[in-house]
């Protein structure tokens, strides 16, 4: 699929930009394109844990496209977001992907989206327990915020007792990871073309299905979610012959909640899901608060004060379930907007393992100058960890990111 987009991507977006610069008429509706291109540096502080990782910088180009298209009656819309990294060092972290290409149709009450999309489920800030339906890019990041656009057909229905959205899932993407010379990898090296599901094909012949119902009651804002299908976080197993992990992706069912309970300063937030695989049914959750001190500067500043716990109730075998990081841990952090015209913000947060002590932090930091320039400030580090933690395989790979964009 990335060939494919290598090569269509600059016929097609020259195409859409024509049309979009071409004369509007009363039936033709109204183009929007937009994009932006960034250049980025990542810095790392040590050496790298193992053999070939690059060693301390890490420059990338990042480009992405926004082309929309609405009807003169606001019934259709079309919107394609294609999306490329190109990384000087990690050959498997160059790629290029539509993050984004989907039509849609919107009725009275009633929506209609068929393509690639993206969609955001949940109301924690550490951890993201019931956001399921699209696959992570953690060649991007390792913070599952980057996501492959997931193909769909969602049916969507807002009425005054909530909005109900069903979605259809023919397709599936394997999780990307990074290559030899990359960081934030594992010990060994991830193959996706060993890649198994569930009774040991090689292929996905499933069609997922999810159901999403979500309203508001006074100050309480409620989310439940139901999901059958692939699930986007694969087990790691050893191939031995080769010295690899291949990726197992397992059917299963999962049941999830999210609750956002606003009262003056503080927004109190809970996920919780239950998640059933051929190996084992457990339980996870995250919850906590964000409370705010609003105008805390003469120029109207903001600042927010974060605590999450973390649990998962799963197994700690890889042969069973996905390994994780958020089993028994609390999350604490600050959020400061400064409310100025550059729209200058930072958030900085710490994670604490209450078993072994273990800690992964960030810091991100982001302001505009002038119209179209944005530099973003990302640092994540690891400390004390312990060698029975996961963590372990990244200890060395703390790093700070400088990131320039230009939007146009």
């Amino acid at each position: 699929m990335a060939l494919a987009l290598r090569n269509s991507l600059p016929c097609l977006v020259t195409a859409l930009a024509s049309l979009a610069s071409a004369p509007e008429t009363a039936h033709a509706g109204e183009w929007e394109v937009s994009g932006s291109a960034g250049l980025e540096m990542r810095t790392f502080l040590e050496r790298g844990a193992y053999p070939r990782q690059l060693d301390t910088f890490q420059p990338s180009l990042q480009l992405e496209g926004d082309i929309r298209w609405t009807d003169a009656e606001n019934r259709w819309d079309f919107v394609f977001v294609p999306y490329a990294r190109l990384d000087a060092k990690d050959g498997d972290r160059t790629h290029v992907d539509a993050r984004e290409a989907y039509v849609r149709w919107n009725g009275d009450g009633w929506t209609v989206r068929a393509g690639l999309a993206k969609v955001y489920w949940g109301v924690a800030e550490s951890r993201h327990l019931v956001d399921i339906i699209n696959q992570f890019d953690t060649v991007e990041d390792i913070d599952n915020e980057d996501k492959l656009g997931q193909p769909m057909v969602e049916i969507s229905t807002l009425q005054d007792l909530g909005q109900l959205t069903a979605y259809v899932m023919p397709a599936f993407r394997k999780r990307t990871f990074p290559g030899e010379e990359g960081r934030f990898r594992t010990p060994l090296l991830v193959d996706n073309d060993l890649a198994r599901f569930d009774g040991g094909r090689d292929d996905n012949a499933d069609v997922d299905f999810a159901l999403r119902y979500s309203h508001y009651f006074g100050d309480w804002d409620v989310g439940l979610s139901f999901f059958h299908g692939t699930d986007r976080d694969p087990r790691l197993i050893l191939d031995p012959a080769r010295g690899l992990f291949a990726p197992y992706y397992d059917d299963m069912t999962q049941v999830g909640v999210d609750i956002q309970y606003t009262h003056e300063a503080w927004l109190w937030k809970f996920e919780g899901i239950v998640k059933d695989t051929p190996f084992e049914t457990f339980a996870a959750a995250v919850g906590g608060f964000e409370y705010s001190f609003y105008g805390i500067t003469e120029s109207g500043a903001d600042l927010g004060v974060l605590m999450e716990y973390q649990y998962d109730g799963r197994s700690d075998d890889p042969a069973i379930a996905p390994i994780t990081t958020a089993d028994n841990d609390l999350f604490g952090g600050l959020r400061l907007a400064l409310n100025d015209a550059e729209d200058t913000s930072i958030l900085g947060g710490v994670i604490v393992d209450l078993n072994d002590g273990s800690m992964s932090g960030l810091v991100e930091a982001s302001r505009r100058f002038g119209d179209y320039w944005v530099v973003e400030l990302e640092s994540r580090f690891f400390a004390n960890v312990d060698n029975t933690n996961i963590l372990y395989g990244l200890r060395k790979d703390s790093q700070v990111t400088l990131r320039l964009t230009r939007y146009f």
